[in-house]
């Protein structure tokens, strides 16, 4: 497991280009976090590294929002927060995204675990308080 601390937003960037090189053969990342630990804000830098050319926001109401970079490639990004059953992801073709070999940023990965594949990066984020932040990477 790998260990980061982030002390300030400035620091974000610099750890999301660090995390998509050291693990650039990834596609799917899976963050765990409390309700405002910075999961979101965390893969707003993630796209930003991936130079999106849309505007990154939480996809806690749409479950899935998709980017474009400027290369043309998807990136997706997934909030899980309201999915109630494995029944409900299925509906929504959640093994469609997984399966396709575009980055996936998934929010509450708890709620679909058991469809995650065994090779996703996952990252804990932790709050030590208003600007600190513990990523434990695995």
């Amino acid at each position: 497991m790998e260990r980061i601390e982030i002390n300030s937003l400035s620091e974000l960037s610099k750890v999301a280009k660090n995390l998509l090189t050291n693990y650039s053969k990834n596609r799917i990342f899976a963050f765990w976090g409390e309700l405002g630990s910075g999961k979101t804000t965390f893969i707003k830098a993630l796209c930003n590294e991936l130079d999106i050319i849309d505007i990154a926001s939480s996809p806690t109401f749409s479950i899935i929002n998709e980017y474009k970079t400027s290369k043309g490639e998807q990136v997706y990004h997934m909030d899980m927060y309201r999915i109630k059953s494995l029944e409900e992801a299925f509906d929504i073709g959640i093994e469609d995204y997984l399966l396709n070999d575009s980055y996936c940023f998934i929010e509450w990965p708890e709620k679909i675990h058991d469809l995650l594949p065994s090779d996703m990066v996952s990252v804990k984020i932790s709050s030590v308080d208003k600007n600190k932040r513990i990523l434990e990477i695995e």
